[in-house]
């Protein structure tokens, strides 16, 4: 056997881990001991019930909220040892309740994304604008340029933060709750987005969702957390069950095949079994 055949096999680039991870806001752990790996080149779904600890652990895994124990590592380097700029070069965010500057224009606040790659005395460039324009395109925010992103309804603001993150031109997407104040089309049209980004451009996402069905029908790797610890993880064919929806949401269903994709689909049970339950 050669030496080249003794090689471990590469990771995938991206890839997010955690170590031992505990998440707190003052003395209230809300993630503890977490050991978890978000593989790479892939589009990962994190679900789980209100207050599980969802958009907590994105913000550990983005540096906006530091460990009190625990390590997260981005291709195993610590992220907490990367300065900021370098970290914004790799990782794009969409947090829940992004703050608007006052009013700022949508093609402004789009701009915005291009700050990590700024170099001092470096002018603004073609290749700056491309991206601008890029994202505007994709999320369907050009004809909004103009506009105060404080005078847009909450789908549109929601989409005009989602070119900001796309402008960024990183490889490694977080976003939390990209599909809130969407109506279903525009929830769909941002969830088409995400899987035209991984697939033509070779993005990895890691996405925090509710909708159980379209985590299952969007994604390739699935995250399950209750109570700030991981429940299952795994592809969601492999992971998405009645057992397991009834253990972390306490829902009586049915997994079924999507009639579209194949994928697993949720199916609550009637309102006469779900009362059945109640009273037991």
């Amino acid at each position: 056997m050669t030496a080249n055949q003794l090689k471990a096999p590469e990771q995938q680039a991206n890839q997010l881990a955690t170590h031992g991870l505990d998440l707190r806001y003052g003395d209230r752990l809300i993630v503890g001991g977490l050991d978890l790996e978000l593989p790479g080149g892939a589009v990962t779904a994190v679900v789980g019930p209100n207050a599980c600890g969802k958009s907590t652990l994105l913000r550990g895994l983005t540096r906006l909220l530091a460990p009190a124990a625990g390590t997260v590592t981005l291709d195993g380097s610590d992220i907490h040892r990367m300065s900021a700029k370098a970290l914004a070069l790799r990782m794009g965010l969409l947090p829940q309740q992004p703050v608007t500057p006052d009013a700022i224009t949508v093609e402004a606040l789009v701009r915005l994304g291009r700050y990590p790659h700024q170099k001092l005395l470096s002018p603004w460039s073609e290749k700056d604008q491309a991206a601008v324009e890029e994202a505007l395109e994709r999320t369907g925010t050009a004809a909004l340029r103009h506009q105060p992103v404080d005078q847009l309804s909450g789908g549109q603001r929601q989409r005009a933060w989602i070119a900001l993150a796309l402008a960024q031109d990183t490889d490694l997407l977080l976003l939390d709750e990209p599909t809130t104040f969407l109506d279903l089309r525009h929830q769909l049209d941002v969830l088409d987005l995400v899987a035209e980004l991984h697939s033509e451009a070779g993005r990895t996402v890691v996405m925090v969702l509710h909708d159980l069905g379209q985590a299952a029908r969007y994604a390739d790797h699935l995250v399950v957390l209750k109570d700030g610890q991981l429940a299952a993880a795994g592809a969601p064919a492999d992971v998405l069950d009645a057992e397991l929806v009834k253990s972390v949401f306490d829902v009586d269903c049915r997994v079924i095949p999507d009639p579209e994709t194949g994928t697993p689909l949720v199916v609550p049970k009637g309102r006469a079994v779900r009362r059945t339950a109640v009273s037991v």
